[in-house]
């Protein structure tokens, strides 16, 4: 027999372990679609952007279109006005060149008949052979229906004034000076009055004169009137 006063076996002491905190399951699902609610964009704030873009992009693009009209406008102006200085210029060159031509020494009429369309007179300019020799010019204004007048300058060389002195051969040129000018007209500087006064006709027979100068008139793209004077040189050797 086994005596009482044996000794048992202890049994091993087990610490009680810290508590757990209990996590709620749907608690844990709505913290977890807070976060990802917090890491997105709303369907409003999405269409508010997409609309600044929007405008932006628009702004920017008749920013461009814009400049590009500016510059093709300006662009445009530039080579109506190189186009109307060298029409100026060339046409000029004529003018101011007019010589006093006569049929024969004894013939005191002036060879220089214009009117509010067109002008014809010799030149001592010809552009056409080099500048050597006299040459017969005609400006005429031709209308083109709504679209104004086409300016075309016509050279003639050897100089022929009379029907006697028409004949086959020789030189001839002519050149489109401008198109499209509204308005157009012609007038004359009285050479012989004191005052300025312009007149519409020129008949160098009867004057037996060049007249001062020459001014052409025309009406811009806006409607304001244009006008260009070209005195004429040679007048002072009429007597």
């Amino acid at each position: 027999m086994k005596s009482e006063n044996a000794r048992q076996p202890r049994a091993p002491k087990i610490e009680n372990p810290k508590p757990v905190p209990s996590i709620n399951s749907g608690q844990a699902l709505s913290q977890a679609e807070g976060s990802k609610l917090e890491c997105g964009f709303t369907l409003i704030e999405v269409t508010v952007a997409i609309t600044l873009l929007a405008l932006i992009i628009a702004t920017l693009y008749g920013s461009f279109h814009l400049s590009e009209k500016a510059m093709v406008k300006a662009q445009a102006r530039a080579e109506e006005s190189q186009g109307l200085r060298t029409f100026h210029s060339f046409l000029g060159e004529y003018i101011h060149s007019a010589y006093p031509y006569r049929a024969s020494a004894r013939d005191a009429a002036v060879y220089f008949i214009g009117d509010d369309r067109g002008v014809e007179f010799v030149s001592s300019l010809s552009t056409g052979l080099g500048g050597r020799g006299m040459s017969k010019v005609r400006i005429s204004a031709e209308l083109v229906g709504n679209r104004g007048a086409t300016l075309t300058l016509e050279e003639e060389m050897p100089v022929r004034v009379s029907d006697k002195d028409s004949g086959s051969g020789g030189y001839r040129n002519s050149v489109v000076l401008a198109e499209g000018l509204k308005g157009l007209r012609l007038e004359y500087l009285d050479s012989q009055s004191q005052d300025e006064n312009w007149v519409d006709e020129w008949d160098g027979r009867q004057r037996r004169s060049l007249p001062r100068a020459v001014r052409l008139i025309h009406r811009g793209e806006r409607g304001a009137e244009i006008r260009w004077v070209f005195p004429i040189m040679m007048r002072v050797l009429t007597p």
